[in-house]
């Protein structure tokens, strides 16, 4: 389905840190959205922005996506948690300034007590990334936080 939804509207990042130029098209367990590497893209250098930044990409992708589920049920996107990712690997050493990339996430696993994994992946015309991410969305993140650091 194409996408309905600004970023703004789906991930909870303000200003220069929403690195997302767009969420294009969603499906019941996927998200596409796309990143525009330009000279004022936030991490960007003379070559473009260090490749290690996909996973940054990635992880916001998968905020759109909970957030397009949360919005879908008339709620308002909530904050989660990166965890970790497996088996992050990209092309080449940076993503280039002039070109688009396309980021795609799809949900993986499921589990009751918050816990998600997502298969990602990261295309242009010139690099590609992909990784494996674990998230973590507690049901109330103030009461998480509060727990966690009693």
């Amino acid at each position: 389905m194409k996408a309905a939804y600004r970023v703004d509207q789906l991930v909870p990042h303000a200003g220069r840190m929403s690195l997302l130029s767009r969420v294009v098209a969603y499906g019941e367990d996927w998200l596409q959205a796309e990143v525009d590497i330009t000279a004022d893209s936030m991490f960007a250098d003379e070559r473009g922005v260090p490749a290690w930044i996909g996973m940054e990409y990635m992880a916001q992708a998968i905020a759109a996506y909970a957030g397009l589920q949360e919005r879908l049920q008339g709620g308002v996107p909530k904050i989660g948690l990166l965890l970790g990712s497996r088996n992050y690997s990209a092309s080449g050493d940076c993503f280039a300034r002039g070109q688009t990339f396309r980021v795609s996430v799809e949900l993986d696993m499921v589990a009751e007590n918050g816990l998600n994994v997502f298969n990602c992946e990261l295309e242009g015309k010139d690099a590609r990334a992909t990784a494996v991410i674990n998230v973590f969305q507690p049901q109330d993140i103030e009461k998480f936080l509060e727990e966690t650091t009693s």
